[in-house]
């Protein structure tokens, strides 16, 4: 497979001054193998290929011994220096994982902050392992984020889902932001408490508060709500009601922004992702391995998200001038969007 020059031949005695001493394969090789892994090839897929490709079975064990040269660059970007960003936004949320801590299988919680940067831009700022229904295992990947630069005075708004402590927490951190709780979410909690028959009903409701075109006209759709369901579902009706100023928080922002700030989606997406990678792995072969390949995935992201930026539509185009914004609601958007995709690309 390589070319080879040979020295001592006469002695008897040669080596290769292609491969140094107990290498199998060049570095540039390497990094194909690692490639291939964090795109989606399992080790097992790799070991099978490599027979073809390469001319030699590669074991699974030397896939897994190539990506842990990853470690220290993965290590280094996951603790970065975020002092030179400007990040307006923060959108947190933490995911399971299927992963091996000595012996056993865990479940283990990574939490995932998304930053937005002034331009609109997103960046992943954190991954870090810990139990996402602990109020202190947030309160350290905060101060984490903060140790490595992120300014607590630049961070006006958080976007998340309603896990015990973490509103808390995240204002405490962070004195001048604000809170977004996931429209998503709060819609999902409110629909448990609803009898199957009453669901579409009770939802078609709720989307009329959320996509309302103003503040104000979404508590006067509450108050339309809250006569028309309370006698009938009680629970739901105080459920959404607790949670209501906080599900209305974007309105406070620019209204070219208000379709991204409404839920987690943003990160939510960035999780399916993590998941649809994983997925055929079934189990993490430990916390490096899955930082590996989080980093990998986030990195992937970033690339599409800096052609996407938040609240950058090109609003000036003909036929958006055609089409009264304010009156969208989640479904008449996603068909429009779909209807006129050409133009957004």
């Amino acid at each position: 497979m390589f070319s080879r020059r040979f020295s001592g031949s006469r002695n008897g005695k040669f080596h290769s001054e292609v491969l140094p001493r107990s290498k199998r394969y060049e570095d540039e090789l390497r990094k194909d193998i690692c490639l291939m892994y964090l795109t989606g090839i399992s080790t097992r897929t790799l070991s099978m290929l490599s027979k073809q490709l390469l001319g030699r079975k590669i074991s699974a064990g030397e896939v897994r011994r190539a990506n842990r040269k990853l470690i220290d660059a993965v290590e280094r970007w996951r603790t970065r220096s975020l002092r030179e960003e400007k990040i307006k936004y923060l959108l947190v949320d933490g995911v399971n994982f299927s992963m091996r801590v000595g012996k056993s299988v865990e479940t283990v919680p990574v939490l995932v902050a998304v930053g937005v940067r002034e331009d609109g831009t997103r960046l992943v700022l954190g991954l870090q392992a810990g139990d996402k229904e602990s109020a202190g295992c947030w309160r350290e990947f905060f101060k984490d984020l903060k140790s490595r630069g992120l300014s607590s005075e630049t961070v006006i708004l958080g976007v998340m889902d309603g896990l015990a402590g973490l509103e808390m927490v995240f204002r405490e951190e962070f004195p001048h932001a604000e809170v977004q709780r996931c429209q998503v979410h709060v819609a999902r909690n409110v629909l448990a408490k609803v009898p199957k028959k009453l669901k579409q009903g009770v939802a078609d409701d709720m989307r009329s508060i959320f996509y309302a075109s103003s503040k104000e006209k979404a508590k006067e759709f509450f108050v339309q709500f809250k006569e028309h369901w309370e006698k009938e579902v009680p629970s739901a009706v105080k459920c959404l009601e607790n949670s209501l100023e906080s599900c209305l928080t974007f309105f406070k922002f620019p209204p070219e922004e208000w379709q991204a700030l409404r839920t987690t989606n943003i990160i939510e997406r960035l999780n399916k992702e993590f998941k649809r990678r994983t997925k055929s792995m079934e189990i993490v072969a430990g916390e490096n391995a899955c930082y590996r390949l989080l980093a990998f995935i986030s990195l992937k992201m970033e690339v599409h998200w800096k052609r996407n930026p938040i609240g950058k539509v090109a609003y000036n185009l003909p036929i958006f001038q055609r089409v009264p914004l304010l009156d969208f609601t989640q479904r008449s958007l996603k068909k429009f969007r779909q209807n006129t995709k050409k133009y957004l690309t």
